[in-house]
């Protein structure tokens, strides 16, 4: 305050080449500072929540929500998703946006991106959930949970491309097809899948050893037998009326063994519990008319596979008891996928293009740890941009290597041992 007093006439001079100085170097800062926001905005539309300079950003848990916190990272970690996701129209009235599971979801991304912290609660998407029947305190399976919220986000993106690149982004389109085994009459079905079931056990109820086994056989053609049949109608025309009726098959006892004279080559086929449902020609079984059963095979031909491709691990079984049980045992799975090396010619009818981009690297692993009834989830994630593993389990986000990914392969010895569950593979090189 003194030496402001004893120099008067420089203090006046100075002042205004000060203020100037002072004017352009906060309007350089300013400057600065818009330039940054701008980055920051591209960066944000671009990258995953854990992929900014504040690190990967953890979920509190509001109540048995890991399957929910686990799902939500590897929804957020999609840079391809996130960017169909910060492109959704708003919804205008209040209660519209309480209500809506992208705009929740949007907004829980930008708190994570703005967020200091180590983890944020995502207190307003749950209060959004709980209004479509997903609520907290329950043990929600992830395979269920991931269909469920998939389909309240695609209901509610309003903008009809997006919801599009939504569909293209995620769905499997598979042929199913049914064969006579008599007349080779072929049925065709066009479907869509979010997920492929992997069995972990093949038809003779023998252990798969990897995960290239369960594709394999989830694909292999299934023969229908006893009442599992189906009506051919091609068969139901040519095929002429034999003996059996329908009071005669009824009245054969269950497991009794019985020679069908309408196959080209007889064989014997055991009949095993109630015979009222349809059955595959050129026997079925209706109306008065005689028929004689045959049998058919059932498969499915996979035509075309989404950019991020969503695998779920069957294993978890109902048994006669109604308790559910866990298959723990290891199923390892690899880094890089190649379906043209997997699938046989029969198993998959792509295009000369789409089958040239059919190779795969793991993106994310859900793994489940404990029992079928008593459980818990956390999520192995890539980071696309940074080119490393991180674990989110809830609140707690680290770091980790591919060693650590390969202990959810599974343990048949350690019920309570991590186990993958869903496997989330993305395209090589995206279009």
């Amino acid at each position: 305050m003194g030496q402001g007093i004893g120099c008067p006439e420089k203090s006046r001079k100075s002042e205004p080449a000060l203020n100037q100085s002072m004017r352009k170097a906060k309007d350089g800062e300013e400057g600065r500072e818009e330039a940054v926001e701008r980055s920051d905005k591209q960066l944000r539309a671009l990258r995953g929540a854990a992929d900014l300079n504040n690190g990967a950003i953890g979920l509190y848990n509001m109540g048995l929500s890991c399957c929910l916190n686990s799902l939500l990272q590897v929804f957020f970690m999609n840079t391809h998703f996130t960017v169909i996701l910060r492109r959704i129209k708003v919804p205008i009235a209040h209660t519209e946006q309480k209500k809506s599971v992208p705009y929740q979801m949007l907004l829980l991304l930008e708190q994570m991106q703005r967020s200091k912290q180590r983890a944020v609660y995502p207190q307003e998407l749950v209060r959004c959930l709980t209004l479509h029947n997903l609520k907290l305190f329950v043990q929600y399976d992830a395979a269920q949970l991931f269909l469920s919220l998939w389909n309240l986000i695609k209901s509610q993106i309003t903008d009809r491309q997006l919801a599009d690149r939504l569909t293209t982004l995620y769905t499997i389109r598979v042929q199913e097809y049914l064969v006579c085994q008599k007349c080779s009459f072929e049925t065709k079905r066009d479907s869509n899948m979010l997920t492929l079931p992997l069995p972990m056990f093949n038809s003779c109820s023998q252990r798969l050893k990897t995960l290239e086994d369960s594709l394999h056989c989830f694909f292999q053609p299934e023969q229908l037998t006893d009442n599992n049949m189906c009506l051919c109608e091609q068969c139901e025309r040519k095929t002429p009326c034999l003996q059996e009726s329908l009071t005669i098959l009824a009245s054969i006892p269950p497991c009794c063994t019985v020679q069908l004279p309408c196959l080209s080559v007889p064989a014997v086929i055991t009949l095993t519990g109630a015979l009222l449902h349809p059955l595959l020609c050129p026997c079925v079984i209706g109306r008065g008319r005689r028929y004689m059963t045959s049998t058919c095979f059932r498969g499915m031909r996979l035509t075309c596979l989404p950019h991020t491709l969503t695998l779920h691990l069957k294993r978890f079984y109902y048994r006669k008891s109604s308790w559910t049980q866990k298959i723990s045992y290891s199923l390892p799975f690899p880094q890089s996928l190649d379906f043209n090396q997997i699938l046989t010619q029969e198993q998959c009818h792509p295009d000369a293009k789409e089958k040239a981009d059919w190779q795969y690297d793991l993106f994310g692993v859900v793994a489940h740890s404990g029992l079928a009834s008593c459980g818990h989830y956390c999520a192995y994630i890539w980071s696309l941009t940074e080119g490393r593993w991180y674990c989110f389990n809830d609140s707690s986000v680290c770091q980790v290597s591919w060693d650590d990914v390969k202990c959810t392969y599974g343990n048949s010895h350690t019920h309570w041992s991590e186990t993958a569950y869903l496997l989330v593979y993305m395209r090589k090189n995206p279009q």
